[in-house]
């Protein structure tokens, strides 16, 4: 059995509503068990106690938020403790060319400054899921998508 944690901040739920639809979807690979948190809930040992880490923030100027940022900086408390997890990142932003980009690969220099596995996909959505306001329908299914990658990947590291 492998652990995903889904850490997210969300002020007006549309993150929130993500990190519920990762959740499902890493859910649906037998073998793994998935928390999510809000990230003012979640602690170091949350972070070492998972096999993969999904992270999630609104984009505010092209950034992870204030509070998303926080975890991490204090995670140079535990670095080198995450490398060899799996990690991934997922936004919701205000309008297209808006920064979700940026912000996704902001989450992920971090985790990757941590040592940890970061799985790009080919076709759309290389750096995570990202979404327009209130997630849609599709935007809802690449959440889901994400979340079934990452358990996988996890799952086959950890065997």
């Amino acid at each position: 059995m492998v652990k995903i944690l889904v850490v997210y901040d969300s002020s007006t739920g549309n993150t929130e509503k993500m990190a519920f639809a990762v959740a499902e979807g890493a859910k649906q690979v037998n073998e793994v068990e998935v928390v999510v948190k809000r990230v003012d809930q979640t602690s170091l040992d949350d972070l070492l106690n998972a096999d993969g880490i999904i992270m999630g923030s609104p984009t505010y100027y092209g950034q992870m938020t204030a509070k998303l940022k926080a975890l991490i900086d204090e995670s140079v408390e535990i670095h080198g403790k995450l490398e060899g997890k799996v990690g991934a990142a997922f936004t919701s932003s205000g309008g297209t060319a808006t920064g979700a980009e940026t912000t996704l690969l902001s989450i992920l220099e971090a985790m990757l400054i941590h040592g940890m596995i970061v799985q790009g996909k080919a076709h759309n959505k290389h750096y995570g899921a990202a979404a327009v306001g209130s997630p849609n329908e599709k935007e809802i299914e690449s959440c889901k998508e994400l979340g079934k990658r990452v358990a996988k990947l996890t799952l086959k590291l950890n065997k």
